[in-house]
């Protein structure tokens, strides 16, 4: 079992239920997924084979590669065009990945001071963006020919923001201070 996973079931569930009065543990905000979406544009097929593969490290899974669902001439997309690709983690990889990136990605950000607070979809999910894959200790920096952003978010059971979050503080996530 993953540390982040081991945390949740000893010290996070029960802490959930006294702050938020639950009495029953399966009322308990829980992690769903994790969605991993990078956008590529317009690039060569070498370059998304690349990519795909930077996201395959970071990720630990094989990435869907997404296609344009409408031609749109000002952006010379054609239905078909492969423009990006995602992964969906959960399980055991949904609590690895959360843990690398709590505890060794996000801490490698340039002048990092937490993620916004506003991230929220109103549902209990969060989303929040990542300008550079390098980042991630998998991703070796001299092998990029071009820095990519990503997309990333976190699928969980409760329908209430407030949940969401104090669910994400506790698992570790680093919220701004305002």
């Amino acid at each position: 079992m993953s540390r982040l996973k081991d945390k949740y079931k000893k010290e996070i569930v029960p802490k959930l239920m006294a702050d938020l009065k639950i009495t029953n543990p399966m009322r308990v905000p829980k992690l769903q997924k994790v969605v991993v979406n990078m956008g590529f544009g317009l690039v060569d097929k070498d370059e998304i084979k690349s990519r795909t593969e930077q996201l395959a490290a970071i990720t630990g899974q094989k990435p869907l590669i997404t296609q344009a669902r409408k031609s749109i001439s000002n952006f010379k997309v054609r239905v078909g065009m492969q423009i990006g690709a995602k992964v969906t983690l959960r399980g055991e990889r949904m609590y690895e990945f959360l843990d690398r990136l709590f505890n060794a990605a996000l801490p490698r950000i340039r002048d990092f001071r937490g993620l916004p607070k506003n991230s929220f979809d109103g549902k209990g999910n969060y989303t929040f963006g990542v300008k550079e894959q390098t980042i991630f200790p998998e991703i070796d920096p001299n092998t990029v020919s071009s820095p990519q952003g990503m997309d990333i978010t976190i699928v969980t059971s409760t329908d209430s923001d407030k949940e969401a979050m104090l669910l994400l503080k506790l698992l570790g996530l680093p919220f701004v201070n305002r």
